[in-house]
């Protein structure tokens, strides 16, 4: 992918596995440059396999250049030093997507009755995209063109998994709205993109604990690739500052970019069932001052 003849430069933190890995993919399939951020080192540092490393392998192979990082997103001088390398080998940057989150596995009772360590996802979650995008922005502003992408979920609006789940879900989008009113000016947009059920290997997992029957009654699953394509449309797009400011439902969007998934269908919204990015006010609106 290439924006006025230049290659794309672009950041996915949290890209070991998962929905940042599968983004990463796809950016990397267009022939950007990914930067891929995460703790795994090699596949045997989590449970479920994976590393930045192993990543920017696959982005390499798919046509484009991926850079491996190992960074801890609670660390804001590892998260300083990211952005250093990418100004001193690039000088801009066209696209953050932050991804990094540390999400509690879900457990039983009240939120008072789980580990206290739920909540690290305000920190490495919600603090992190801030610490990440204040960094970016420069590179970004720089570009003259530049686009943020926070992953985000219906959970912002529906319970899912508790509270510090919702309320990172939630502070992520109302960030990305309030840092695209500060960045309108520059040409630079922030968005939050909701992503439907993923065929992760964490969700791959679980799915092997459902008997046939429990899995049957599930509605299909988005590929981790499929919100990396839509951003990749989006970002190539000449509607891109029309999205700015913008929480919206990745199946959406993708329909409305004309994007399929990886085996050609069509990811399906599921704002009927849990519910839709509410309406910004109107101090939020780009032709406000």
């Amino acid at each position: 992918m290439t924006r006025s003849g230049k290659e794309v430069v672009a950041v996915v933190t949290g890209a070991s596995r998962g929905a940042g890995k599968g983004i990463a993919e796809a950016l990397g399939g267009t022939g950007a440059t990914v930067y891929v951020t995460g703790r795994s080192q090699g596949g045997g540092d989590s449970s479920y396999g994976g590393s930045v490393h192993e990543t920017a392998e696959e982005i390499t192979r798919a046509g484009g250049t991926g850079i491996p990082v190992v960074v801890d997103h609670a660390d804001d001088a590892a998260v300083a030093e990211l952005f250093m390398r990418v100004r001193a080998e690039h000088e801009r940057l066209d696209i953050l997507v932050n991804n990094a989150a540390t999400v509690a596995s879900p457990a039983p009772g009240g939120f008072w009755e789980r580990p206290l360590s739920t909540a690290d996802v305000l920190t490495v979650g919600l603090r992190s995209h801030y610490v990440a995008a204040w960094h970016a922005a420069p590179l970004l502003i720089a570009n003259g063109r530049g686009l943020i992408v926070n992953t985000g979920h219906y959970g912002a609006v529906s319970y899912h998994q508790g509270p510090a789940y919702g309320a990172q879900k939630a502070g992520a989008d109302k960030m990305a709205a309030d840092m695209a009113k500060e960045l309108h000016p520059y040409g630079v947009a922030a968005l939050s993109v909701w992503m439907g059920g993923l065929d992760t290997e964490r969700a791959r997992a679980y799915l092997e604990s459902l008997t046939q029957e429990q899995r049957a009654a599930l509605p299909p699953r988005e590929s981790t690739r499929f919100t990396g394509c839509v951003i990749a449309a989006l970002y190539a797009s000449d509607e891109l500052m029309a999205f700015t400011g913008r929480t919206v439902i990745g199946a959406e969007l993708g329909a409305y970019l004309d994007v399929t998934d990886v085996d050609g269908s069509r990811p399906r919204s599921r704002r009927h069932v849990l519910g839709g990015p509410p309406e910004p006010h109107a101090s939020l609106r780009q032709e406000e001052s």
